[in-house]
């Protein structure tokens, strides 16, 4: 069962949300970030990203950066650009891309479920980043920044949603990405009771973006309930913030590799390797996307490729035999390209699909990189099959589009 409460959240006021809310610290650089909040105080990177009030190149894990985070959030809430609630409450956090519509329920989520296994992994994490968000959670006392989770369809909280949206929304803009924003808040207790009732019958939940930030999170509330003497487990440090979409409204994009040589082949007895696996079928120059599971499109030499792998070469009973990711870095990567490490080879970098076919195009053609290589994206139920099974997906899988803003609404864990 899914154990969630309401909480009050730290909110910038209606006329502030546009300049305080930002892109997730993860997605961009100390620079980017520097550049985007140029001129405007408010942003949220000075908090997710202090190091932007330093001179560049300044080292964003040293002490003196998270002490800068933990004074420009006192300094927001001093000068009134973030504001707690009086009450709690649950939020309705919708993301507009592309003429769809995805509707997620913002919730305090329990440790003990991240720790029980009741809200299921698909990635491993990795130590030094759990850690650099840990001492994020720690010193600010408070998560900043959601995690990105989904639930099995459950007909009661569509419902619900549905009657909270016909409102005007506490918050709706566009960002400069030309995603659409929209929040809503729900004070009404009969309504919060319900929700909590209807996720308190839903088995399990599952991270789909965001598997550092909710180890963070997690890890930081079960050191605080281990410290306190007098623990009763109804403190605001056993809850994380979670913002929970239904699993049947969320979209996968494809996550496509790029490498930087073809490990000493010519291009010609690169496509003969190829071909012992797949059958291969040139397209010509114009950009080709692949059709189905297990095929693929490779461009190469100004030329795109469908390559269908053949039968045999793959488990379809196999939760992550059959992933297209297990497929290319068995076959291509590793069997003709060399590449044993996704996640530390520096011959091969990742295009997640909001990009689009041209950016590997691109990087192809620039010389930068050797060959392109695109993926069928993952669906929903290939997700959840994997987390169901225990079992862990491959480096680099999943990219979630449309991200969540940052700074809409903030948890403190006192």
């Amino acid at each position: 069962m899914a154990t969630i409460k309401p909480f009050k959240g730290v909110r910038p006021p209606k006329q502030y949300v546009t300049e305080v809310a930002s892109r997730p610290y993860d997605v961009l650089s100390s620079e980017e970030a520097r550049e985007e909040a140029k001129g405007n105080e408010k942003s949220l990177y000075h908090i997710i990203k202090p190091e932007i009030d330093f001179p560049a190149g300044k080292d964003e894990h040293e002490p003196d950066v998270y002490d800068k985070a933990v004074e420009n959030f006192r300094k927001f809430q001093e000068k009134g650009w973030l504001v707690q609630d009086d009450t709690e409450n649950y939020y309705v956090y919708a993301q507009t891309m592309n003429g769809r519509t995805q509707y997620g329920l913002v919730v305090g989520s329990y440790v003990e479920d991240y720790l029980n296994g009741n809200i299921k992994k698909h990635e491993l994490t990795r130590k030094d980043k759990e850690e650099d968000r840990m001492k994020h959670v720690r010193i600010n006392n408070a998560n900043i920044e959601p995690v990105f989770f989904a639930y099995p369809d459950n007909p009661g909280l569509d419902a619900i949603v549905s009657e909270v949206i016909k409102k005007t929304p506490e918050y709706d803009f566009v960002s400069e990405d030309r995603i659409g924003h929209h929040f809503w808040i729900i004070s009404d207790e009969a309504t919060i009771l319900k929700i909590t009732e209807l996720f308190a019958a839903i088995p399990y939940l599952y991270i789909a973006d965001g598997h550092h930030r909710s180890a963070a999170a997690a890890l930081v509330g079960a050191e605080k309930a281990a410290r306190n003497p007098n623990h009763t487990g109804k403190e605001e440090y056993n809850y994380f913030m979670a913002v929970c979409f239904p699993a049947n409204q969320l979209k996968i994009m494809d996550y496509n590799r790029v490498i930087k040589d073809l490990n000493g082949f010519t291009a010609d007895r690169f496509l003969e390797k190829l071909s012992e696996d797949f059958v291969v079928t040139d397209q010509g120059e114009a950009i080709y996307h692949p059709e189905h599971l297990h095929n693929f499109a490779l461009y190469l030499n100004n030329h795109w490729y469908s390559i269908e792998a053949k039968t045999g070469t793959y488990d379809d009973n196999d939760p992550i035999g059959v992933l297209d990711v297990t497929i290319s870095s068995n076959l291509i990567l590793d069997k003709i390209l060399g590449i044993k490490d996704l996640r530390t080879d520096k011959r091969i970098d990742f295009v997640g699909g909001l990009r689009g076919l041209g950016e590997l195009k691109r990087r192809v053609d620039s010389g930068e990189m050797a060959v392109a290589l695109a993926l069928y994206p993952v669906s929903m139920k290939q997700l959840i099959t994997i987390a169901d099974t225990g079992n862990i997906m491959p480096p680099k899988t999943t990219w979630f589009e449309p991200k969540l803003r940052s700074g809409l609404v903030i948890h403190k864990l006192e």
